[in-house]
């Protein structure tokens, strides 16, 4: 097995060069190094969670530093590290209904020993406190007494309890590293599932001869009308070229090969034809927590054409691409600028990137945004894997994901004086 180390910094040098586009292959691929993190990390027999939770902490700062304009990726280390908690707070819970039984079951069988003082009042109200910070078994047990106070009838019967005290602490780590496994799997399994559940939907939103617009190429989108179409649903569609990498040249040509009656338009073209549309349907590169939306750049004008001809705007998202964050928050990176070469041909414009008469500075700057920032007023419907939703309750959804002290994921680094 190769060393996690390696893996890691594979994975990086990946995110570096841009090696991998997408939001879910980017998801995909950091859920599986996360499992490959956990299933490799020895864990002491207390704070296993804690041992967790520091580990992945670690490489997703990492895995965030390498790219931050990839949200997708610091989405997934918060998933998992809320997958640690909550599985932490599921056995902590079991563990202390056990204890609670094989209490009541020893006073019932014997009436003629000392009571033990069992769990308190506040170590009861920890363990039903919020899954956003769930506490850690050694926390709960506080409150029970020592195991000096407790009568033993022999030693070998001390010895016994001890390695059978030991081999629960081993039991309950494996069982923790397994259930965090396993749910990562099924993390897993819903990024890899996340278009067709989407695209179920579809024929709740597209109606007979319907004109759909959109920008751009995305995955979930093609799937999504390809969806309706198979449902006997009979629709044309706008495509807007999404310059300047024209990705939906390569949209219109798969909608085109699965029978879909499609137009390609330019972008300046779409406020002269959005008066022609129904409904404007998009994918997304990120939903930030006040619903707004970071997707291809040219959306934010689309947007604002559907609002000006009370056009539906919806968005399509599979929930890896739920942050979070808001747009306002220093650890979000909003925008990278692309090379100038997919705006100019650098042989036709090399006279006007010459320094000019002294100032140190080119005529000619040419600035090449990748994404747009759409706010959740323009947005009408948010589709996700588990329906659609009202901008407005996106910060609620998301909030079922993470926990609040994963947030902020970089380590704050003291100040020398």
């Amino acid at each position: 097995m190769p060393d996690v180390q390696s893996l890691v910094n594979e994975f990086i040098l990946k995110l570096k060069k841009r090696k991998i586009e997408g939001s879910q292959a980017t998801a995909r691929q950091t859920a599986v190094l996360l499992r490959s993190v956990i299933s490799q990390q020895r864990i002491p027999y207390t704070s296993q969670a804690a041992a967790l939770i520091d580990a992945v902490r670690a490489v997703g700062e990492q895995l965030i530093a390498a790219n931050p304009i990839e949200l997708a990726v610091g989405n997934i280390v918060r998933r998992v590290l809320h997958i640690i908690r909550e599985e932490d707070l599921s056995l902590t819970t079991a563990a202390i209904e056990g204890l609670n039984v094989s209490s009541v079951s020893d006073d019932d069988g014997d009436t003629d020993k000392d009571d033990t003082p069992g769990l308190s009042a506040a170590a009861l109200a920890a363990a039903a406190r919020s899954t956003l910070r769930p506490p850690s078994l050694q926390t709960l047990l506080e409150d029970l007494p020592d195991s000096s106070a407790i009568p033993h009838t022999s030693s070998s019967g001390g010895d016994s309890d001890g390695k059978s005290k030991s081999a629960d602490k081993s039991t309950r780590s494996r069982k923790l590293k397994h259930d965090v496994i396993e749910a990562i799997n099924e993390l897993i399994q819903d990024i890899d599932t996340c278009h067709d559940q989407i695209a179920e939907q579809a024929v709740e939103h597209i109606h007979h001869n319907e004109v759909i617009l959109t920008l751009g190429s995305s995955k979930t989108v093609l799937e999504f009308l390809c969806a309706a179409k198979e449902k006997k649903r009979s629709f044309r569609v706008f495509v807007a070229e999404g310059a300047p990498r024209y990705q939906g040249h390569l949209l219109a040509k798969e909608l085109v090969a699965r029978g879909l009656q499609t137009t390609l338009i330019t972008d300046s073209a779409v406020f002269a034809m959005i008066s022609r549309v129904n409904m404007v349907i998009v994918g997304a590169h990120v939903v930030m927590a006040n619903g707004g939306v970071i997707a291809p750049v040219g959306l934010n004008m689309v947007a604002l054409a559907a609002q000006r001809h009370a056009v539906p705007f919806v968005v399509l998202a599979g929930c890896h691409k739920l942050c979070p964050l808001y747009p306002h928050n220093p650890e979000v990176l909003l925008n990278e600028l692309r090379s100038p070469s997919e705006l100019l041909d650098f042989g036709e414009f090399s006279d006007c990137m010459d320094f000019g008469y002294g100032t140190g500075t080119p005529l000619l700057h040419v600035v090449n945004p990748t994404f747009d920032y759409v706010p959740p007023k323009l947005v009408s419907l948010f589709i996700t894997e588990t329906g659609g939703h009202d901008p407005s309750y996106m910060y609620r959804l998301i909030a079922d994901y993470y926990s609040a002290d994963d947030l902020v994921l970089q380590r704050k680094v003291a100040s020398v004086k």
